[in-house]
């Protein structure tokens, strides 16, 4: 019987301890996502290259196997400013830690030490694949007359797919509607001081994640990050920021972006030290824009991109 690409439901849950199935289920920890490239075995091999009289191929071995998943997330907030989005628990197990002050807002800063793991639920209209102890990676994009996106890749540990009904009761409620990004809802896009027309920013976290296993031992470790990103804005005067002086002199500044309107509808980024390279020009409805490179360093240390949801 053909199976449904539409009859498809992604549960999400962190895991206590790191790699033991957190059990997710529907009615709490569904996620309401695009599931773009679900991979739920990636296996690796190693030759034989037995010597044999004739050609032909000698065979392989498994030597491991994995799952990976991408996942795309509409950016918004959860509503009522100091709750928790329900996109939580994807963005903590790519290394980033909660700090809630109750009634006002949820601030989320990299971490570095005790990282969290998320169980993955994939139903695909009656298979269930499971992916346990997943750490990931995340890119925000903020494109203006488009929907913001959070687009996570994630690696865990690789489970026998099951014959399993989508379960009922998927409750999607604590997902806000995203707000498109243009004047009225992105208020705010400063970088370098300068506060002006910004027509996107990328930013991923680049994560370092790798899939080990040893004799004894098996585990998705992420080791470092190294953000970057790009933007790109009209054009300015020299006089109002000569931005080509700033990359050849490695100039670092801040930058920020805040988008949502009310309380419990902002996200607001922001970053203390980014370094801007590789400047490009482009036409956009005729206006000359400035492509910027964008290097994110830390400050004290776990800041260099802090997302607070208000």
């Amino acid at each position: 019987m053909a199976k449904a690409m539409r009859n498809v439901l992604l549960l999400a849950k962190i895991e206590t301890p790191a790699g033991a199935d957190a059990n997710p289920v529907a009615n709490a920890d569904a996620i309401l996502a695009r599931v773009t490239n679900p991979q739920p075995a990636v296996a690796q091999f190693a030759d034989r290259n037995v010597v044999r009289p004739y050609f032909g191929n000698s065979g392989k071995i498994q030597v491991m196997s994995y799952s990976e998943m991408e996942i795309e997330v509409e950016l918004a907030s959860a509503g009522t400013a100091g709750s928790t989005p329900k996109w939580d628990p994807l963005l903590q197990a790519c290394a980033f830690g909660k700090t809630t002050q109750a009634g006002v807002s949820v601030t989320y800063a990299p971490v570095s030490t005790s990282l969290k793991t998320i169980t993955l639920y994939y139903y695909l209209d009656g298979h269930l694949h499971k992916m346990l102890g997943c750490r990931g990676d995340v890119t925000f994009e903020l494109s203006s007359r488009s929907i913001p996106m959070m687009k996570f890749k994630f690696t865990g540990f690789y489970q026998a797919p099951t014959d399993v009904a989508v379960p009922s009761g998927a409750d999607f409620t604590g997902f806000k509607d995203p707000f498109a990004v243009n004047k009225l809802n992105t208020p705010t896009g400063t970088i370098h001081g300068v506060t002006g027309a910004m027509e996107s920013v990328s930013i991923s976290m680049n994560n370092q994640i790798a899939y080990r296993n040893l004799i004894g031992f098996e585990d998705v470790v992420l080791t470092d990050r190294k953000p970057s990103g790009n933007t790109t804005i009209e054009m300015t005067s020299v006089a109002t920021k000569a931005w080509h002086e700033i990359v050849r002199l490695g100039t670092l500044n801040t930058m920020q972006i805040i988008h949502g309107v009310g309380a419990g509808n902002i996200i607001q980024f922001d970053a203390p030290k980014v370094g801007l390279t590789d400047p490009t020009y482009s036409d956009s409805d005729g206006v000359v824009m400035l492509g910027l490179g964008l290097q994110f360093q830390p400050n004290t240390g776990n800041d260099e991109l802090v997302m607070v949801v208000k």
